[in-house]
């Protein structure tokens, strides 16, 4: 493992070069979405200037260019994630797509019944929670809700609980994007197979900054999105283990992913593009193969340590702050590049926008799609600081000067 060269590689991010309020911008928002390096940006600029074309029936050479970039993007993805094959590598419009397609390509289409129970957990982003709900509104699913210990982790002795017989779908996020909390994936798949359940993992969070291998985690699904890795808006992946994709209905249809269309009716194509209609995101998923190298070049063992390193310094530095009350594990390589945080009666929105206005920091706020997790923590929203290859510490540094001007203007 060789260890970030921070510094080098924010010369590859144009927004380094801003300024606001006189400083050069301090982005701490990359849960949210991370910022884009130039080899991202040339990659889907060279498609869009001298191959685009529509992909898979084009004869022509650039037809033919597009069809074989996207395809190696796929492998690439596939690579990084150690799927078994690019077969079980579908592009969606990001983790959201992916986990709607899984509840109703497989829940919908006949596999679900009344009284039927999926289980998720209280720190579950909105997107692995309301799809879910669909399949309770509609089929009498049952959801189920893990919920956690203070420190911010799951309760398995809860899950070991909520598992029995009619336990089908056991959906948990990889890495909390609140919480940071890191949960131990292959353990509750581990759980959900022992029941005969099947595991889908929210990787939103992950995929971008620790390596993943869906083999070694044993998940059924895997959603990630694009631009959280570095990648463009609008581009996804959904993993799905090949045998159970098989089996699925498609989600939607059209061109692409039928073999035959007659006036009898329609015969589906082959993975991974029966789940693939119409015409992709053919750029984005020549940037997202970009953004994989990026991140496969810089090592992705190497960002996780870069990663812990600067959450333990922000927990220290933050610890020392008036009035700072923060969520999740309390040990640093429990959880990922994310620290939420409160501020006396200081609100959050108010928190981020003088941190904005004062010195250039970019921080969330709100409840970071997460509202079952506020409301299990009795707060209505935090504010929220999450890092990336190119956050300094100096970033931090300037963070905690705003919050300190923060405490000043809100002062009893």
């Amino acid at each position: 493992m060789t260890e970030v060269d921070v510094l080098r590689l924010r010369r590859d991010f144009a927004f380094t070069e801003q300024l606001q309020a006189g400083k050069p911008l301090a982005f701490l928002d990359s849960a949210s979405t991370s910022q884009k390096p130039r080899q991202v940006v040339e990659a889907v600029n060279r498609y869009l200037e001298h191959y685009a074309a529509n992909v898979h029936r084009g004869v022509y050479r650039i037809a033919e260019q597009a069809t074989h970039e996207l395809e190696a993007a796929r492998d690439k993805v596939r690579a990084l994630l150690n799927a078994r094959s690019a077969r079980e590598i579908i592009f969606t419009s990001g983790t959201t797509a992916a986990i709607n397609l899984v509840a109703y390509a497989w829940g919908f289409k006949g596999t679900l019944r009344a009284g039927d129970e999926i289980v998720v957990t209280v720190m579950e982003h909105h997107s692995n929670l309301v799809p879910w709900f669909f399949l309770r509104d509609k089929l009498g699913v049952a959801i189920r809700f893990v919920e956690l210990h203070p420190d911010g982790t799951l309760r398995m002795d809860q899950l070991d609980e909520l598992l029995g017989p009619r336990t089908r779908m056991v959906a948990v996020a990889h890495c909390s994007n609140v919480l940071g909390t890191i949960n131990p994936v292959n353990e509750v798949a581990r759980k959900a197979h022992a029941v005969g359940a099947l595991c889908l993992v929210d990787g939103a969070q992950s995929a971008p900054h620790m390596p993943v291998d869906v083999q070694a985690l044993g998940c059924d699904f895997y959603a990630l999105s694009g631009h959280k890795m570095l990648g463009p808006t609008g581009i996804g992946v959904l993993y799905g283990r090949e045998d159970i994709l098989e089996h699925m209905e498609p989600f939607l249809g059209g061109g692409e992913m039928i073999r035959e269309v007659h006036q009898s009716g329609a015969r589906w194509n082959d993975l991974p593009w029966k789940f693939e209609a119409g015409t992709p995101d053919v750029a984005g998923a020549i940037g997202l193969g970009a953004a994989v190298d990026y991140l496969r070049a810089v090592d992705l063992q190497a960002v996780r340590a870069h990663e812990i390193a600067l959450t333990s310094y922000a927990l220290e530095r933050l610890s020392a702050v008036d009035n700072v009350t923060t969520y999740g594990p309390p040990a640093a390589d429990a959880r990922g590049g994310v620290v939420s945080f409160t501020l006396g009666r200081a609100h959050p929105h108010d928190i981020a926008s003088i941190l904005d206005e004062e010195g250039g920091v970019c921080v969330r706020a709100g409840h970071h799609c997460c509202q079952p997790l506020m409301d299990s923590l009795g707060i209505a929203a935090t504010a929220r600081a999450s890092f990336h290859v190119y956050t300094l510490r100096d970033d931090i540094d300037r963070l905690v000067a705003g919050l300190h001007t923060v405490n000043r203007i809100f002062k009893p």
